[in-house]
């Protein structure tokens, strides 16, 4: 047990590495009538929150924390975010956050296990999606590896989605991964993220007495994540640069897909808000993951103003901003909206 007051506000932490599919998770969870009364806290990575502007359904009860991962150079901001949601005239039922792609759970579960906030929230569970196609992309670089690892040991509830993309082959060696380097995981496989929520929320899971997690954490793992004597791991975000392209002209369809063709490959993940000739009156969702890249039109703008805005991530260091720029710039439609 936790510790916390019976009454206390349960809280989900979704987390996982980019691209995963945690937005699509928690779009799910949004988009079912579970009954209860559900605060959303968003973090992206970056100064553009795109995540926020992907959850389906939410205005006014997401709370947008960018310039940042959650769990370290806006730790403070997202106690108080939580605190602003715990004042609200009507006191959420339960809380969902969605942490950065690039966040180490353990620092976040401190902000809720080692403060005040104790008395007020009871972290329910810690729930990890891993994108069974690309987790072992980019095996050159084994600090991306090691992040996954400590996102997966950290969790009470593992989510090895896109289990049809991957093939039968590859999901079972993601199983022998995950059994190599866990013991006792609960693991369910999912398409698109479809997970019951009778096993995500309510769960009553998380366990404080495992706040370290050393004993499920490999040791290799263990020793290339510097904390900093609570749990929280350092580092992490300093590895991962972004690049952010906005405008408000419109972009060709067809163009934007074939520039996907041609983004570099040390662009891990690429997500936006696209406005086009082609369907100026919705919004257009870019989801780029690894080599894959999905575009599809969605709802109408309604009061929103249409503008593209994209935010790539890749490693520090390696993002060529002025080759990104000039890709996206060559998307802009030749013929602006209406014109004949």
């Amino acid at each position: 047990m936790d510790g916390s007051p019976q009454d206390a506000v349960p809280l989900t932490i979704l987390t996982g590495f980019l691209g995963a599919g945690k937005t699509t998770l928690l779009n799910r969870i949004l988009a079912r009538d579970s009954g209860l009364r559900v605060a959303v806290l968003v973090n992206d990575f970056g100064t553009l929150n795109i995540d926020a502007e992907l959850v389906v359904g939410v205005e006014n009860d997401v709370i947008s924390m960018a310039n940042g991962c959650v769990c370290c150079t806006i730790r403070d901001d997202l106690a108080e975010a939580v605190r602003r949601v715990l004042d609200r005239p009507e006191e959420p039922e339960h809380i969902l956050l969605e942490a950065s792609g690039v966040a180490d759970p353990a620092g976040i579960a401190m902000t809720f296990v080692d403060s005040e906030l104790r008395k007020r929230i009871r972290l329910d569970s810690i729930v990890c999606v891993v994108d069974a196609e690309q987790v072992f992309a980019r095996p050159e670089l084994p600090a991306l590896m090691d992040l996954k690892l400590r996102q997966v040991g950290f969790s009470d509830l593992v989510v090895v989605n896109k289990v049809d993309l991957a093939g039968w082959e590859e999901v079972a060696k993601v199983r022998v991964w995950l059994d190599d380097h866990f013991r006792r995981l609960r693991v369910l496989e999912a398409n698109y993220c479809e997970v019951p929520d009778e096993v995500l929320l309510g769960v009553g899971r998380f366990d404080a007495a495992r706040a370290s997690f050393e004993s499920e954490m490999p040791a290799q793992v263990q020793a290339d994540s510097p904390g900093d004597g609570n749990g929280h791991a350092g580092g992490h975000a300093a590895a991962f640069e972004t690049w952010m392209y906005q405008t408000e002209q419109p972009l060709s369809l067809a163009a934007l897909k074939e520039a996907m063709r041609t983004l570099p490959g040390t662009v891990y993940r690429a997500k936006g808000i696209v406005y086009t000739s082609d369907a100026p009156e919705r919004r257009v969702v870019l989801q780029v993951v690894g080599r894959r890249a999905d575009i599809s039109v969605q709802d109408e703008w309604g009061q929103r103003r249409p503008r593209t805005q994209i935010v790539a991530i890749g490693a520090t260091g390696t993002m060529n901003r002025s080759a990104l720029q000039e890709i996206f710039a060559s998307c802009i439609a030749a013929k602006p909206v209406g014109a004949s």
